[in-house]
């Protein structure tokens, strides 16, 4: 991506998300982590129906270190995969109890020692609760980077580093507006492609022209 095209998409995505933020409802550190482990794979707002439920019985690290798996699985099944995200969370628990003192660590090293928590999962965190200047890949960021020719690569991780280097210092909430624009505009299943203002040069657009020209 260009210079002129990179500034195309940063006003473009300002335009549409002048106040951009995470979808996902949190009150503490701890909150949103539990909360973007249930994400995988599951909407935000369905997470946002199930957490207060959660929260609501389990108020702190030491509260899902000491539950009962069984009920865990219970409250947070319409999320998916609740098996083996109950038994993430409560590991994750224990350890942030035993190795931070129940805090959820500020860094991306320490965050990716807990169970079930990967690179992106960690970059949430540090992106809302830490300030850190970084985005976190999720499949919305990878669909649009990839489409939009901004990264052509398909690994998530080595997404995030690569788009770290190509918006270093017009970071800020980034993030949150390509999730938006993945999300609401560049789906993945008919994406709003005719009214988008980046079409001139993305290269989904152009295959989807070239297809309709044969």
């Amino acid at each position: 991506m260009n210079k002129e095209n990179k500034q195309k998409f940063l006003d473009y995505l300002d335009i549409l998300f002048p106040s951009a933020k995470c979808e996902l409802n949190f009150s503490t550190p701890f909150e949103l982590l539990i909360a973007v482990v249930l994400s995988a794979q599951c909407t935000d707002k369905r997470v946002n129906l199930v957490t207060p439920i959660l929260f609501e019985k389990y108020k702190n690290p030491r509260d899902f270190a000491n539950a009962n798996i069984l009920d865990v699985q219970k409250i947070i099944k319409p999320c998916g995969l609740y098996v083996n995200k109950a038994k993430n969370i409560i590991l994750l628990s224990r350890q942030i109890v035993k190795n931070f003192n129940c805090k959820v660590p500020n860094n991306l090293t320490d965050l990716t020692t807990l169970s079930g928590v990967g690179m992106k999962t960690a970059k949430v965190v540090l992106n809302n609760v830490y300030g850190e200047k970084v985005i976190a890949v999720d499949t919305h960021i990878l669909r649009v980077s990839n489409r939009l020719g901004i990264v052509d690569e398909k690994n998530p991780d080595k997404c995030s580093i690569k788009l770290e280097k190509i918006f270093k210092g017009n970071i800020d909430n980034l993030h949150h507006k390509m999730v938006l624009f993945g999300r609401y505009y560049c789906k993945a299943k008919n994406p709003k492609c005719n009214g988008c203002k980046l079409k001139d040069f993305c290269k989904y657009y152009k295959k989807l022209v070239k297809h309709d020209k044969m």
